[in-house]
């Protein structure tokens, strides 16, 4: 080397030099560091950082040999202004060749002494700093996250946990109760976790090799913010029990009382039926939803207890059944009036035709005052015999739409009417 070649050397080195120990004086005060120091780690971060606090330790050694032959070759370039061959010769070898010398250097700790060249020793460093910059920034990354975001998890967990206890949702007595058990074990145990190994919660980003690289895997504590949030929605469904349950079970009372009046009605319209319809086949109704009013009793006593959580499911199933005992007793009375329904489309239907007959002046017709009157004995009569009653009412019609007929073909006059 030149004189020239040697100062550049020198300058490109000394820049290096301070490049790196800036970044180590960082490293020695990353918070992450620090925490790592301190911490009684376990599992894989115990592993990782013994390892890296080991590369850390040699990478101040490495550093202080990097110094320290860096000074040496300055000091013989200060010497002089105009450098001999000798020192040229001298300078080259120190700044080039292998020439630092680093004693017990070995990794399998055999005490086997180094031999580095500047640039080799840099490019060491480098690489030795990556690795232990990467378990610092990886553990201080999970520790800033999760941590704090498990422990306001946990005060929220507390809320719902009273808030679960002043309505009856307890465990061993509701579901929502036992999963608050269980989520706070969680939380419990993924804190230590955390803390203890924060390296087992990193997820390294793929295809990157920059130290830190990744993100804190959150799966665990995303599945218990989720559990927490399925809990709390039940506990508030059975806070809206309480508010609204003394409505609720006035509206089912209602419902229930309903449905008994109209199977009432059915078998009071039943008894009609069978004494004034002949030939028919009537249902049977049904008495009285005795298990329903059971339950609502017993929902009553729920409310009374402030047991909101058993409250809760009984009165939506409550509500849904008596919704369905209304139907059925709706469909029960339609059911069994269908007969009378069927003997009053009759008679309006005979009727009907009367009327007409009597508009084009045939009410005196001796068959259809016949046919009408044979017809109506049957309707009006008790039991009333409606295939017959029906037969009756078709001749009628019959009998009337043929008297009618002649009228009907004949155009109507001055003043006249339209059949």
């Amino acid at each position: 080397m030149d004189r020239d070649g040697v100062d550049r050397a020198l300058a490109r080195l000394g820049a290096e030099h301070e490049a790196v120990e800036t970044s180590l004086l960082a490293l020695q005060d990353h918070a992450g560091r620090r925490l790592l120091e301190g911490a009684d780690l376990a599992g894989v971060t115990k592993e990782r950082w013994a390892a890296a606090d080991a590369a850390i330790t040699r990478l101040w050694t490495y550093f202080d040999a990097y110094s320290g032959a860096l000074a040496a070759a300055r000091a013989i370039r200060e010497r002089r202004r105009w450098l001999s061959r000798d020192d040229l010769v001298d300078l080259t070898e120190r700044l080039r060749g292998p020439g630092v010398h680093i004693a017990g250097a070995a990794a399998d700790g055999a005490g086997l002494a180094e031999r580095w060249s500047l640039a080799e020793l840099v490019a060491r460093m480098n690489e030795l700093y990556a690795g232990s910059l990467d378990v610092v920034v990886a553990a201080d990354a999970v520790w800033s996250a999760l941590p704090a975001r498990i422990d306001l998890l946990a005060a929220e967990l507390r809320r719902t946990r009273s808030l679960a206890h002043s309505v009856g949702v307890r465990p061993g007595e509701h579901p929502a109760g036992d999963d608050l058990e269980a989520i706070t074990a969680e939380l419990a145990d993924l804190r230590e976790q955390v803390v203890a190994d924060p390296l087992a919660f990193w997820q390294p980003a793929a295809g990157s090799s920059a130290p830190g690289g990744g993100r804190p895997d959150t799966g665990r504590y995303d599945r218990a913010a989720l559990a927490l949030e399925d809990v709390r929605r039940e506990v508030e469904a059975v806070l809206a029990v309480r508010q609204d349950a003394e409505q609720r079970l006035v509206a089912l009372r209602d419902v229930l009382s309903r449905a008994d009046r109209t199977l009432a009605e059915a078998r009071a319209a039943r008894t009609e039926v069978l004494a004034k319809i002949a030939a028919s086949e009537v249902p049977a109704v049904s008495g009285p939803p005795t298990a329903l009013q059971e339950q609502l009793a017993l929902a009553a006593e729920y409310r009374r207890t402030a047991r909101w959580h058993r409250l809760s499911p009984l009165l939506d199933a409550l509500e849904e059944r008596a919704e369905e005992e209304l139907c059925r007793a709706r469909e029960s009375l339609t059911a069994v009036t269908a007969p009378l329904a069927v003997r009053a489309e009759l008679r309006g239907r005979l009727d009907a035709y009367r009327a007409k007959v009597a508009r084009h002046g045939l009410a005196e017709d001796v068959v259809l005052v016949e046919r009408y009157d044979a017809a109506r004995r049957m309707l009006w009569s008790a039991p009333c015999d409606l295939r017959a009653a029906e037969q009756a009412v078709l001749r009628y019609q019959q009998a009337a739409a043929e008297a009618l007929a002649p009228q009907q073909d004949r155009p109507s006059g001055p003043g006249g009417e339209d059949a």
